[in-house]
């Protein structure tokens, strides 16, 4: 097994440079997305600065630095599949398992804000999992600042710092990094090593670049968490819009039949009672197959035609082979369908709604078709501002709330490229269009990852 040192010079030729620059990318790609400009142009320089010292500086032969490369790319991947469900003493063990030996400490450990998780390595110290955090981590918790220590079996009574030239030989040493998720600390990671000779300025690059990649990756679950939750949210919050005027016509509706028809009351009653248990089960998923949203659409359909009458309401569906399993966020296509039953449908004769699905390219479409009142091209315009403006002050109800939440789903979920289209003519009906970026690119790797 190479020695720590032999280690050292890949790190610091290779190895930090690409910790750095995988932070600094994340940085880049947070402040674009979040339009932090300023944020953006530094962290560019920054990535640029990086790539050229990295090209320019020739500190160890080119197999060296590859290595050093990989090595790092290696561990950047393995700590964030440790990651994924927070800092838990299980991944804090992982990880730390993972990242000694990349570095010349003696041991590693990882906290929370409160204990230790996770300790690795031939070392003895009082301070392990389960106890309370020591008084200099809870001093960097409280700083946000990467520390240095001295005498770590005694940490809680002996917290004298020191600087890389006041190292005391016959002490234990160490490294504290604040782990920072949106400039709060969520934890730390402790290197400890036993001569202070073993802590030099590489020793303190790879602590430092450790913990902001650590952080990093951690920033990024809790974006993509928070993602989750607003999604979700959003939901419950296009939920709330159907539920009342749809719940009090429903039930108004089997209370006529009760009397008239009470077969056709009981039979209306279990799909009412079907419809509303898959709404609230599709609340609490992020996505469902295609296919489970137009059922519910047709099921959502059943209803409105007992309400209207059997002949009030024509619905056709095509939906091209294989499209059906593609996952989209719910409440995609019902909502669509309701504004054209609630808005386009005339005082007499059949309202025609065709769903259609099909691929473009590498997109998929959904296209809900009627030929009901329609609306003029500034109505429509309208409409389409509000479900492409995500600001308060495109807060109206009704078709604009509706689309609008729709359009900022889909973008959510398929990105750049995709959203809501409507081609409308009054006396002759509207259209209404989603484009899913890159669906179908995603439905060929779902086929493939289940072959």
């Amino acid at each position: 097994m190479a020695r720590p040192s032999a280690r050292l010079s890949g790190w610091l030729a290779g190895g930090s440079l690409v910790v750095f620059a995988l932070v600094l990318a994340a940085a880049l790609v947070y402040s674009v997305n979040d339009g932090l400009l300023a944020a953006a142009m530094l962290a560019g320089c920054g990535f640029a600065a990086v790539i050229v010292l990295g090209g320019a500086i020739n500190l160890s032969p080119d197999d060296t630095r590859s290595e050093a490369t990989e090595r790092t790319l290696r561990v950047a991947t393995g700590t964030l599949a440790h990651l994924h469900g927070g800092l838990t003493e299980e991944n804090a063990r992982a990880i730390c398992a993972l990242l000694l030996p990349e570095t010349s400490a003696v041991g590693i450990a990882i906290t929370d804000t409160e204990t230790v998780l996770a300790l690795e390595g031939a070392l003895d110290t009082p301070f392990v999992p389960g106890t309370k955090n020591a008084k200099p981590t809870l001093e960097v918790l409280e700083s946000r600042r990467m520390e240095t220590f001295v005498s770590v079996d005694q940490e809680s009574q002996d917290v004298r710092r020191f600087s890389i030239g006041n190292r005391r030989a016959g002490h234990a040493f160490g490294i504290i990094v604040p782990l920072l998720v949106q400039d709060r600390a969520v934890g730390t990671i402790k290197l400890y090593y036993r001569r202070g000779l073993d802590i030099d300025r590489t020793q303190l690059a790879i602590a430092e670049g450790l913990g902001s990649l650590l952080s990093t990756q951690l920033s990024s679950i809790e974006l993509d968490r928070q993602a989750e939750l607003t999604a979700r949210a959003e939901v419950k919050a296009l939920q709330a819009q159907i539920n009342p005027h749809f719940l009090f016509n429903t039930l108004n509706t089997i209370a006529s039949f009760t009397r008239t028809n009470p077969t056709k009351a009981r039979d209306l009653l279990r799909e009412f009672s079907t419809f509303y248990r898959r709404t609230l089960e599709s609340s609490e998923k992020t996505l469902i197959p295609l296919s489970q949203e137009l059922e519910q659409t047709r099921r959502y359909l059943k209803i409105e035609k007992a309400r209207f009458g059997e002949d009030r309401i024509v619905e056709t569906e095509h939906v091209e082979e294989g499209c059906g399993e593609l996952p989209v966020p719910s409440f995609l296509v019902q909502p669509i369908v309701e504004n054209a039953v609630r808005h386009a449908m005339r005082d007499d004769g059949a309202l025609s709604i065709d769903v259609q699905v099909a691929t473009d390219g590498d997109d998929i479409l959904i296209a809900v078709a009627d030929d009901g009142l329609g609306m003029d091209k500034a109505v429509a315009d309208r409409l389409l501002a509000s479900a492409r403006d995500a600001g308060p002050s495109s807060s109206s109800r009704g078709t604009g709330m509706a689309l609008r939440n729709v359009a900022e789903r889909i973008e959510r979920f398929y990105g750049v490229g995709s959203g809501v289209e409507i081609v409308s003519k009054p006396g002759e009906g509207t259209c209404v269009t989603l484009r899913l970026a890159g669906a179908r690119l995603r439905l060929v790797e779902l086929r493939r990852k289940g072959e």
